[in-house]
């Protein structure tokens, strides 16, 4: 679900179950020492998953922020500081922040997955 091509993605790590994830939300799991935030866009049907950590203010709240869409781009606002950034590219869309790392995902026999290159 961003730039990250299937072939560079050494590892699918099974994050949790399908039903573990709010609808039209999202939640943070923890991959070593990487927060991800992992967002179910499910009025959309689309999974993404991007850094929790804020560019900000450098706080981890990404997961915790409202999903919706600017021009059909799908993006997070951040709960505190409402920076919105693009689930596809990671983009700050509304202010001069700098790009935030995204992760693609899949689901798969009910579970969750993050992709991950390292």
């Amino acid at each position: 679900m961003n730039a990250i091509a299937n072939s560079e993605i050494k590892i699918w790590y099974k994050a949790a179950r399908e039903e573990d994830f709010p609808q039209n939300g999202g939640a943070c799991v923890k991959y070593k020492n990487i927060q991800v935030a992992v967002f179910n866009f499910s009025r959309r049907n689309e999974w993404y998953a991007c850094q929790n950590l804020c560019p900000h203010k450098m706080q981890m709240a990404l997961s915790r922020g409202m999903i919706g869409t600017l021009n059909d781009e799908p993006k997070v606002a951040c709960p505190f500081h409402k920076k919105n950034f693009s689930l596809r590219s990671g983009e700050c869309l509304n202010a001069e922040e700098e790009k935030i790392s995204t992760y693609p995902v899949k689901v798969e026999g009910g579970f969750v997955y993050i992709g991950f290159s390292f």
